[in-house]
């Protein structure tokens, strides 16, 4: 590796999740998944294996080399030449052959030459400028991808993760409603009921064994999609955990929104991005000004060699060696470019304009996205209590049929439509649960807060 002797390999992480690593996460190395996959190791993994955040840690190293390159313009240019050549030079003068000559030598010429400029009207300074506000860009939108990876893993886990337990729930589904076909058939067989009783059971095992075949193919593609997201074969097998329902919703974002909405107006990496590229933008159309003023530069150069040398015309060579240096001081005054200055610093100018127009759209388009995700969280926290309730109130009035049709007081219709109640509000409550912690998540990478201490939130 080269010599770094600006220091710019120490800017740029060491991994593509590095700065979420600083906060508790465990560095890029993996084995197998855990078994169950924990959601902290799922964001990892993405964050380190992404394409997205690998291009943007790349982009990091890019533009953090850009501002050595802008600084390495402080110091002196240094070239060293060298030449050896063999040297065959006859001479033949008719009818005068004293006047002839045939000189064969090896000659070699080397020289030393020094160019360093002492002043330029600013123009290194905000070459400069334009580089480190690229590379504040380059960091700015490293941690937007890592926002965004971030909370695509958390939502394609808890979706993966809802997916196993409406599996599970269908599963369940489909054993109650054997149980209650082979009620039914027992009462038609005995002469207690009629066969359609044990028909309209059988049709609801029937869509119950559908709805598990279904639950398990949006098991397989969830399940392929989280895989796909951390870099693995979307074939690998992962063991999602049970959805935990002993957790309440919390106030986490207790400020109001109107609040939220500015804090990420200010903070958040996009327009962090968009604000460093426009004080790049900025710089750079002083660089282009600066580039048709003159400069100063101290020049310097030696070269020696070994040319032979002659007394005159057909004379002998004789070994000989020279050498020759000159040191002094170069102005370069740019007095005519085809127009072409003015024209480059429209255009520069004209970049201002498009990334002040870009920050703008990046602080309406955060607020819109604050404003959104915090609706979604308020929905998502309030269906978690209506859930609940919901799934109590259809366990009791399917446990109330179940019993009124085995005493034989209750019809077929009556147990089936409570049993399929029960199993939607038991898919609704784990979508609920998701849902909330999905939606939290989900404001938090829309505020530009995303942290080791969110996964952790979002494990229990």
């Amino acid at each position: 590796m080269a010599l770094d002797v600006f220091g710019t390999s120490a800017i740029v992480p060491d991994t593509p999740a590095a700065t979420f690593a600083a906060n508790a996460i465990s560095p890029c190395e993996f084995g197998a998944p855990g078994e169950p996959l924990r959601l902290d190791e799922a964001v990892n993994r993405t964050l380190c294996n992404n394409p997205k955040t690998r291009t943007a840690w790349a982009e990091v190293k890019v533009q953090a080399a850009g501002v050595g390159a802008a600084k390495s313009a402080y110091l002196p240019n240094v070239s060293a030449a060298w030449q050896e050549v063999r040297d065959d030079s006859v001479t033949d003068v008719t009818g005068y052959p004293r006047l002839s000559s045939a000189n064969r030598s090896t000659v070699h010429t080397g020289s030393v030459s020094l160019n360093w400029v002492l002043f330029d009207f600013g123009g290194r300074k905000a070459a400069l400028r334009n580089a480190q506000a690229l590379l504040t860009a380059a960091r700015a939108s490293q941690d937007a991808t890592l926002q965004a990876a971030f909370s695509t893993a958390a939502t394609d886990y808890y979706s993966a993760q809802a997916a196993a337990g409406k599996f599970v729930a269908a599963q369940e589904t489909e054993r109650i409603a054997h149980d209650s076909f082979v009620a039914a058939s027992a009462r038609v067989s005995h002469g207690v009921a009629a066969i359609s009783d044990q028909l309209q059971a059988q049709t609801s095992y029937a869509q119950a064994t559908f709805n598990r075949a279904k639950a398990s193919g949006d098991l397989q593609v969830a399940l392929g999609t989280l895989a796909s997201d951390m870099g693995l074969n979307p074939a690998r097998a992962i063991v999602m955990p049970a959805v935990n329902d002993g957790v309440a919703p919390d106030h986490d974002f207790s400020e109001s929104v109107a609040e939220m909405i500015a804090d990420a107006q200010r903070s958040h990496p996009d327009v962090a991005t968009a604000k460093a590229k426009l004080d790049a933008a900025i710089a750079k159309e002083q660089q282009t000004r600066s580039q048709g003023l003159p400069n100063f530069s101290l020049v310097a150069k030696y070269s020696q060699n070994n040319q032979p040398a002659s007394l005159g015309f057909g004379e002998p060579q004789f070994a000989a060696t020279g050498h020759d240096w000159y040191f002094g001081v170069q102005v370069q005054i740019p007095l005519f470019e085809g127009f072409g200055r003015t024209y480059q610093v429209r255009l520069a100018h004209a970049q201002i304009e498009v990334q002040q127009y870009t920050l703008d759209e990046a602080r309406r388009q955060v607020g819109l996205d604050v404003w959104k995700s915090y609706q979604a969280l308020q929905t998502d926290v309030e269906n978690v209590r209506n859930a609940a309730a919901l799934l109590q109130i259809a366990q009791r009035s399917f446990d109330a049929a179940k019993h009124r049709y085995a005493a034989g007081v209750g019809n077929i219709l009556e147990l089936l439509n409570a049993q399929s109640s029960l199993s939607e509000a038991d898919r609704q409550r784990i979508q609920a649960l998701t849902d909330w912690r999905a939606a939290r998540l989900d404001l938090a990478a829309k505020l530009g807060r995303l942290s080791a201490r969110d996964i952790q939130m979002g494990s229990r």
